[in-house]
């Protein structure tokens, strides 16, 4: 792989970040949570089952692959389940491990310099992208302390209500 194509990968994912942080779909149940859970452990068996008349670096690879699909697939149901911000930007982290463990994967393949910028700039990758998710949580916490501020002169109901808006606002 080369550094382009892991530059490549990590705006791939950048992108998959924010689309994940910016919302997503609507709360799910517990079944259909559960179901989800075990489709996707169905799909990794299969996937994995399939890397099992490789051998090898060929090997290797599809097993990365197959976990990290399992991985970012886990995260994503869990934040559909969760339906917060936090278990999005779990999510989005989540994708960026599994990202770097393939790209890892690619990299060895090469020797030497090669596959030191390989894994160097794979690293970086991942962690540009959970920057930007500590970040983002950073900033949400932030806002959720100026909000809960805002409560503090008003008494009763009208706090309680204030405070329990501003929580489902922030995901506390």
């Amino acid at each position: 792989m080369t550094q382009t194509s892991v530059r490549t990968r990590a705006q791939i994912c950048a992108f998959a970040a924010a689309a994940l942080l910016a919302g997503s779909a609507a709360a799910v149940t517990k079944d259909e949570y559960r179901a989800t859970k075990d489709r996707i452990g169905t799909e990794y068996k299969a996937a994995k089952a399939k890397c099992d008349a490789l051998s090898g670096q060929p090997k290797n690879l599809c097993v990365a692959e197959a976990k990290a699909a399992e991985k970012r697939a886990k995260a994503r149901a869990e934040a559909d389940y969760e339906n917060t911000p936090k278990a999005r930007e779990k999510a989005v982290i989540a994708d960026a491990e599994a990202t770097y463990m393939v790209a890892k994967e690619q990299c060895a393949t090469k020797t030497g310099n090669d596959k030191d910028v390989c894994v160097k700039a794979a690293k970086a990758a991942r962690q540009t992208t959970v920057a930007k998710a500590d970040a983002k949580d950073t900033k949400r916490e932030a806002d959720y302390k100026v909000a809960r501020e805002k409560c503090d002169p008003l008494t009763g109901a009208a706090k309680d209500k204030c405070v329990a808006d501003a929580k489902a606002k922030y995901g506390q």
